[in-house]
């Protein structure tokens, strides 16, 4: 049998490998700079909206601030100025009236009539699923 050396190159930087013959990469700085540019992407977009929702986590709990019963009502502008983006909300809650609350996290909202939105702050209970602070849902 006769060995031919066939140079590999690396992935990222392609320049000639040597040592093992399943070697990918010169050394770890390439491979981590190949493998952070496959997944750049996908990072990107899932930061992005992370930043979102804790940018909307963040002015929902603002204007909640100080409310004892963990609930309070404002208009669509005073969200939309801070910045406040509705496409983004980790999960919804439909009441047995068949309204819906949108929230980020535990910090809720729900649409009515001439551009206002209730808001309201999930209260943690352990002992009970679905409590929603003092608000009746």
């Amino acid at each position: 049998m006769v060995n031919q050396l066939t140079a590999k190159a690396c992935l990222s930087c392609r320049k000639a490998i040597k040592g093992r013959t399943d070697k990918k990469f010169c050394d770890d700085f390439c491979r981590n700079n190949y493998n952070n540019q496959l997944k750049s992407n996908d990072n990107n977009y899932v930061r992005n909206i992370n930043n979102a929702l804790r940018k909307n986590r963040r002015i929902l709990a603002t204007l909640l601030e100080g409310k004892a019963d963990g609930k309070t009502t404002t208009r669509k502008d005073s969200l939309s100025v801070n910045g406040f983006e509705f496409r983004y909300f980790t999960h919804t809650h439909i009441t047995k009236e068949g309204k819906t609350y949108f929230f980020c996290y535990e910090y809720g909202y729900m649409p009515l009539p001439d551009s206002v939105y209730l808001l309201v702050k999930r209260k943690e209970n352990p002992g009970r699923a679905g409590a929603y602070g003092n608000a009746k849902l």
